[in-house]
């Protein structure tokens, strides 16, 4: 399994190349801002052909890219349905008023080719299965993809921004919602074995075993208790 992973632009956005080895298909996970140069320096060094670019929410920060990136390769898109629109118009989906600059100049709207995802789908792509499971609190379209254990990985959860090392997403922007953001921890991560290995929208990799230790929401949410304030990521 090769996972490679770099943060883009302004907001440090993780963007992630998943294939089954150098010199295969990819699947290419949330091109943020400013992220399509180093999709094309990770395809060049790992000798990758990407298949699609999957979406785990709809904010500019995981989509600035997706059209030059699928337009590059002629990949389609997957999202959520009620996070599609957040590409066409990021604006509404910060609460942005129209005509407010918005990190100057950004390529917005929908590749040629968009797919929706589905709760509980699972993703035959690259010779890879990714399953999707529908997680909204950061938005209403909020998704993770999950990937089971292997010979040589364990299980990975690519969580968006719904679990970061130590924190959550923000639920204060448009599509938050604090109580489904606790009851999607509850429903996607609580379940996993404590070796999944936790690649978030932002920072660090973690796992769940140390996030169902040391993270003040997955432990309130464990306990059965609302969530404690505790610094929250992402835009």
């Amino acid at each position: 399994m090769l996972i490679a992973g770099f943060p883009a632009g302004a907001w440090g956005t993780n963007c992630y190349l998943v294939a089954p080895a150098a010199g295969e298909e990819c699947v290419i996970i949330d091109p943020g801002h400013q992220a399509a140069p180093g999709v094309e320096e990770a395809l060049k060094k790992h000798r990758l052909k990407p298949v699609a670019v999957v979406l785990t929410h709809g904010h500019i920060d995981h989509v600035a890219s997706v059209v030059p990136v699928c337009g590059a390769h002629d990949v389609p898109a997957w999202i959520h349905p009620e996070d599609r629109y957040m590409m066409s118009d990021p604006e509404k989906a910060l609460g942005r008023s129209i005509g407010m600059p918005l990190m100057g100049e950004l390529t917005v709207g929908e590749p040629d080719d968009v797919k929706e995802l589905t709760d509980g789908a699972k993703l035959e792509l690259a010779g890879m299965e990714l399953t999707v499971a529908h997680a909204p609190g950061h938005t209403k379209g909020s998704v993770t993809f999950g990937m089971p254990e292997a010979a040589d990985i364990p299980p990975i959860l690519f969580s968006g921004d719904l679990l970061f090392a130590g924190s959550i997403g923000r639920t204060d922007l448009p599509g938050g919602d604090m109580d489904e953001m606790l009851g999607s921890l509850a429903r996607v991560c609580l379940p996993l074995d404590d070796s999944t290995v936790v690649l978030s929208g932002h920072g660090p990799q973690t796992t769940i075993g140390r996030e169902r230790a040391t993270n003040p929401y997955l432990r309130q949410v464990a306990a059965g208790q609302g969530a404690t304030e505790a610094p929250r990521r992402g835009m």
